[in-house]
């Protein structure tokens, strides 16, 4: 693998026309093995002999951000140098120029480059498709819990002799990772994915121990270790936008504590809120203690006075879902910390409020966006116009529920009635400790009923 990507290198400084195998926007794990591992099958066994060129679709400098990447390239010895990202080729001067062929693995949509479409000639995919979008050409799409599970099954059925350990292992821990180290309660693992996971065993039996793969990866997916405070934030984030405001929403894996005695963090938060335009940034963190259970905080910056009390405020008050916030006393100005009592509030659920909040509490107020402070409002009247937000907020939210239970395992293919048509369940690593911290809790429940 790491010869032919060297190879791969080289060929774009040629001036010949280019097969390009392109991962989706997010470069996850999955995206990025498969990537790597189709186009590697794809140049050993196109009788033609072209070069068949894996491109990560994400600057390099956003690399980082991947710790699970990161660490299984370093682990697999796949230097970081010699891969290929989307800000190192030109694809659209490639297709202007009639250079481009281009395969698309683990996505089949390209909502920020439609001028590409006409050069799609293959596509395989994991998920539904999206029929008005979908390319005129070869699809693949088959309802399994990792796209790296389709490859390993091409690579298998095609070209057995081609593959070494290096792709072998690559295959086998994403598809592990990807699988939540293939838990039957889970449910996230197909019968396919369960079929080729073992058949890369048998071949290779020195290949690491499931439960070993997986947690390495995961803890690389969770650590934050030598990151920047603008890393750490985008690492996991969303937007939301209201009236001209945008807020981040950002879910952070370390202690509050250690996330405020950060050097320069003040100037860090209003470098990132300036950079991207934010007017507010509320930043969830998220660990588990030493008893194993979890906890999670809650951070509230925002320069501007009104903005920040309204967020609040609000999130003081709510009683669907119930925050259960006690206030941290902390030196930085601008800033407002809180210890969340009820761990059960993910990000997913606080979205709402700061959405519904920020729409109440601005066509009350009409505060123009980038206004520091309320002018020509007086504090009791703003005290009145966040009550009204506060109840406008609790009354909609009153059908706010807790998340579907995840589907049973789906069938191997994209056929009727099968129970995944709207997708696998994306389990994102805020989504893997939510489901951690229902379990934890789960046992300490029925651990304290025993002793009782």
């Amino acid at each position: 693998m790491e010869d032919y990507l060297q190879g791969c290198r080289a060929a774009l400084q040629e001036s010949r026309h280019l097969h390009v195998v392109l991962g989706n926007e997010a470069c996850d794990l999955d995206s990025m093995v498969s990537a790597l591992a189709l186009a590697f099958y794809l140049t050993k066994t196109n009788e033609a002999e072209e070069v068949f060129i894996p491109v990560l679709n994400i600057k390099r400098s956003e690399l980082p951000l991947r710790g699970d990447n990161v660490f299984f390239l370093q682990k697999i010895q796949i230097p970081e140098t010699i891969l290929i990202f989307r800000d190192e080729i030109d694809l659209h001067a490639l297709h202007q120029a009639g250079q481009l062929t281009l395969i698309l693995v683990d996505h089949h949509v390209l909502p920020n480059d439609a001028a590409l479409e006409e050069a799609i000639v293959e596509v395989l995919d994991h998920r539904p498709i999206e029929q008005k979008h979908c390319p005129l050409c070869h699809v693949c799409v088959e309802l399994v819990g990792s796209c790296a599970t389709l490859v390993a099954e091409r690579i298998l059925q095609g070209a057995p002799e081609i593959l070494d350990r290096q792709t072998a292992a690559l295959l086998h821990g994403t598809i592990i990772l990807d699988c939540v180290n293939m838990d039957i309660k889970i449910g996230k693992a197909t019968p396919k994915d369960n079929e080729y996971v073992e058949k890369l065993e048998a071949l290779f039996p020195d290949l690491p121990k499931r439960n070993d793969i997986f947690d390495f990866l995961q803890k690389a997916k969770f650590d934050v270790s030598g990151l920047t405070t603008e890393q750490i934030l985008r690492k996991d984030q969303k937007t939301i936008h209201r009236q001209g405001t945008k807020v981040a929403i950002s879910a952070v894996y370390m202690d509050l504590e250690a996330f405020l005695q950060r050097p320069n963090l003040l100037a860090d938060l209003s470098a990132f809120c300036q950079a991207h335009s934010y007017d507010a940034l509320v930043a969830m963190t998220i660990f588990f203690n030493a008893h194993n259970e979890p906890v999670r905080q809650l951070a509230i910056f925002c320069p501007h006075v009104a903005l920040r009390m309204m967020i609040c405020e609000v999130l003081e008050r709510s009683h669907s879902p119930p925050l259960k916030l006690t206030p941290v006393p902390n030196t930085h100005p601008n800033l407002q910390a809180y210890l969340q009592g009820n761990t059960q509030v993910s990000r997913k659920k606080l979205l709402p409020l700061l959405q519904e909040a920020l729409s109440t509490y601005f066509d009350s107020t009409k505060i123009p966006s980038g206004q520091p402070e309320t002018v020509g409002v007086s504090r009791e009247q703003a005290d009145k116009d966040l009550d009204r937000a506060g109840h406008a907020l609790i009354s909609g939210l009153s059908q706010d529920e807790e998340d579907p239970p995840l589907p049973p395992t789906p069938m191997n293919s994209l056929v009727d009635e099968c129970p995944l048509d709207q997708g696998l369940p994306k389990l994102s690593a805020e989504a893997v400790f939510e489901k951690c911290s229902q379990i934890s809790l789960s046992q300490s429940t029925t651990a304290s009923l025993l002793n009782k």
